[in-house]
């Protein structure tokens, strides 16, 4: 049946041809996805170095505390909760933080603001506080004070440390993290071995 490919129109040809050299260019072109994932774990890597110390890091893992206490730590585990859709539980928490610094003067109305943004049924970023604390809260509003959101702030912190911190520690996020830094360090120490090894050359006059 098939009689070669001279007895094809012209425009078929144009066409098969236009194909193979199309076929050829995307052979040739790397993968976007696999280099977008190679471009973004480099940067990842980069920024986790920009982030804390391996000393501090390792704190991390020791107590939710030492993480919340550390600015770098807020900003990792901020990332992963808003990989969870969580973020705003942390957003309270420092904006409770921020409150007690405010003057007294301002704490009334900054307090309102927190309030309708967080605590109040329904809001915009509302966290997950029980009813009884959530009309405490409320009532605190009346003379509002450094203490206002300690019970509400208190209740948020122990729901991150037992259920958000306990998936951080085993986070792809948290323990690329500590990969990075650990094989950072790796040169460094080969680095000293080395050293060391020359020191008693020279002490022992090369032998």
């Amino acid at each position: 049946m098939c009689k070669g490919l001279a007895t094809l129109p012209a425009t078929c040809l144009k066409s098969a041809k236009d194909i193979k050299h199309k076929i050829g260019f995307l052979l040739q072109k790397p993968e976007p996805q696999a280099a977008d994932q190679k471009q973004t774990k480099e940067k990842s890597a980069a920024a986790s170095k920009k982030v804390a110390p391996a000393a501090e890091v390792e704190k991390w893992k020791e107590s939710f505390s030492n993480l919340m206490n550390s600015e770098g730590g807020r900003t990792v585990f901020t990332s992963f909760l808003r990989s969870e859709f969580s973020e705003e539980n942390i957003d309270f928490w420092v904006a409770c933080q921020d409150y007690k610094k405010t003057s007294s003067s301002k704490m009334a109305a900054r307090a309102k603001l927190i309030y309708q943004q967080y605590v109040e049924a329904d809001s915009p970023n509302e966290v997950n506080l029980d009813s009884a604390t959530r009309e405490e809260t409320r009532q605190n509003l009346e003379s509002a004070g450094p203490a206002c959101f300690d019970e509400a702030q208190r209740k948020i912190f122990t729901l991150m440390e037992k259920d958000s911190y306990r998936r951080f520690l085993k986070s792809k996020l948290f323990q690329d993290l500590c990969q990075t830094h650990s094989a950072a360090a790796q040169p460094e120490k080969k680095g000293k071995k080395n050293s060391c090894a020359d020191n008693r050359q020279a002490l022992t006059g090369g032998a």
